[in-house]
């Protein structure tokens, strides 16, 4: 399990997208503590650094559903807090376009990952996720080779 700076152990709920994105593997939460990643959102985002400290997040879920770093507002937390899940693999109309992939900011931001994770944590549980697969998935999005 990880643990938090004060030695606690991570609230992978708390931490965890309602889309899936796995918040505690990302840059804009990792650069609270490791100031080193600060210009390497800047850089990403093409940002001063002094505008990419203001970007640190503590995930969305900490945050009412809004993320520092992304200038358009989320419609997934909003739509996930009013029909009351905790998951969109929870609801009904799992997916739906509120998950659709990004081509345009595929470079960038693991939103394609989502409905990916979405059923991984619906299969494996949130925490076997969180602990087991979850920084792989981002790994192979970002540096992995395509495999079909």
């Amino acid at each position: 399990m990880l643990t938090k700076e004060n030695g606690e152990n991570m609230d992978y709920k708390q931490m965890t997208a309602p889309c899936g994105l796995d918040c505690f593997n990302c840059i804009g939460y990792l650069a609270r503590e490791d100031l080193n990643l600060i210009p390497v959102i800047a850089e990403a985002l093409n940002i001063s650094p002094e505008q990419a400290k203001n970007a640190v997040c503590n995930g969305c879920r900490n945050q009412d559903g809004k993320i520092p770093f992304i200038p358009m507002e989320c419609s997934v937390y909003p739509c996930a807090k009013r029909k009351g899940i905790s998951f969109c693999y929870e609801c009904d109309d799992f997916p739906c376009d509120h998950l659709h992939p990004y081509a345009d900011q595929a470079a960038i931001l693991p939103h394609n990952t989502k409905v990916f994770n979405l059923c991984l944590i619906k299969k494996l549980g949130l925490e076997n996720w969180a602990e087991e697969k979850a920084k792989d998935v981002k790994d192979t999005y970002f540096k992995g080779n395509w495999k079909l």
